[in-house]
Formats: structure tokens, C-alpha cells, sequence
């Protein structure tokens, strides 16, 4: 639908609307946005109690709260009304000026071409709700998610490490992340947050404050044994590492 739009001009649409959202928080007291994020806690709350009755009617509380929440923003009306127009002038454009698609050589079309495989990863990106690995054995896949909130479990005892470094990013805003590892692999964790809690083999940092952590074991460097890097930022959630 917006193949003829250029990255430029979505560029300026997300940097205006950016410039709208600051606005709105400087000169009106975002209060649109203290009020999305307080029906956003409403449905984090409702959607860990979903099985209760007053879970189901806080979390859908917060839909609708935050729907209208959102909706009332400048930033939001912008984005909305910037795509309308865009749409329409696009839908115009394609009817004066279709598309033409020409044939060409197979030659030409697989000359610069590089034989590639595209895998499967293990997760998908899921901003709401839980994730966690198979509880049988599946085939290993670098792990880079990220989400808005929901805990995520990974469990490395049901898969086969590479003999290189293997890699697990996670960017999360709300939830806690649970990593369980082998005894013989070794370990390199970086994981930031604005609020929470890390137990770390057993360590503890207790009431983590904007903080970033920095952990890799003994023999990380130097192992010729399977190795993992673990790179992890929460805005707001515990992060638990331990063996199994």
C-alpha cells in the first residue's frame, strides 16, 4: 500500500510525531499519557489475575481506557491523519501512474545473487503475554525479542549450544526474564534496568535503579565448551539466571 513512500517521509512523520508527544508532555501535563500508562497497569495487573473475575474486568478496563487514552493524544491524531492522507495520495498516484512490472533474464535477476537459508527463530515478537521454550528438545536459534510486557522463560537443558558463542537479547519494558543454563556452559550476562531485582547464580542486586550489571563466568574467555551471551534490558522486572 505505501511501497512508493519514501523512507524519508516516514522518517519526517515519526520525527514530527515525536515532536508532538514531547509537546503534549511539556505544555499540557500528559495527561493522555499518565493515563495510558495507568490503564496499562490495569492490564498488566488484570491479564496476571485473568483467571479471576476481577482480573477479566480490570484488564478489559484497561483496553478500553487505554484505547481512548491513546486516541486523545496529538501524536496519535497525527500519525492518523498523516497515513489517511498518505493513502489517499498514494491510491491516487496508483491510478494515474500503475505499476509496470517487466520481465527480465533469469540471469540478471540471480547474477549478484548469494545462496542464503532463512531459519526459523525460536520466538516470535510478542509485545503482550507470556513466552517461554518447548518443553521438549528443539533445534537452537540466536534469540533476539523484544516485547511491552509479559514474562519470558528460556530454558537451554532441551537444546544442542553451538560450539561458538550463542546469543540472547531480549528488550523488554514489564516482566520478568528467567534464563536456566547448563552446568558446563559459560555464562556472559549485560542486562540494564530501570527498576527491579537480578539474581545472578546466586547473587543478588536487590532494588535496581537505572542500573546496568555486568557478569560473565570464570572461564568465559578462555573455554572451548559452548558459550552464551546474554544481553537483556527491562524498564521495569526481575531477571533470574541460574544453572539446571
Amino acid at each position: 500500500m505505501f511501497r512508493r513512500l519514501s523512507t524519508d517521509t516516514l522518517n519526517w512523520i515519526l520525527i514530527i510525531g515525536v515532536i508532538l508527544f514531547i509537546i503534549e508532555i511539556a505544555f499540557f501535563g500528559g495527561g493522555m499519557i499518565i493515563s495510558a500508562l495507568f490503564c496499562g497497569l490495569f492490564i498488566y495487573v488484570g491479564w496476571k489475575r485473568f483467571y479471576r473475575l476481577w482480573g477479566k474486568i480490570s484488564f478489559w478496563i484497561g483496553i478500553i481506557g487505554l484505547a481512548f487514552a491513546v486516541f486523545n493524544m496529538m501524536a496519535v491524531r497525527f500519525l492518523i491523519i498523516a497515513f489517511i492522507v498518505l493513502f489517499i495520495i498514494n491510491y491516487s498516484k496508483s491510478k494515474k501512474e500503475p505499476e509496470q512490472i517487466q520481465p527480465g533474464l533469469e540471469t540478471d535477476i540471480g547474477a549478484n545473487q548469494e545462496n542464503i537459508v532463512r531459519t526459523r527463530p525460536l520466538f516470535d515478537h510478542k509485545l503482550f503475554g507470556d513466552q517461554q521454550t518447548k518443553d521438549h528438545a528443539y533445534p537452537w536459534n540466536d534469540i533476539n525479542i523484544h516485547g511491552i510486557y509479559g514474562d519470558r522463560v528460556i530454558d537451554l537443558s532441551n537444546t544442542v549450544l553451538p560450539d561458538d558463542i550463542a546469543v540472547i537479547s531480549i528488550r523488554h519494558i514489564v516482566g520478568n526474564i528467567e534464563i536456566y543454563v547448563p552446568y558446563e556452559v559459560e555464562v556472559s550476562i549485560h542486562h540494564s534496568s530501570i527498576f527491579g531485582r537480578a539474581h545472578i547464580f546466586g547473587t543478588q542486586e536487590r532494588n535496581l535503579m537505572n542500573q546496568s550489571l555486568l557478569y560473565r563466568t570464570e572461564e568465559y574467555d578462555n573455554s572451548h565448551l559452548p558459550r552464551i551471551k546474554i544481553i537483556t534490558s527491562l524498564i521495569s522486572g526481575d531477571i533470574e539466571v541460574k544453572r539446571i
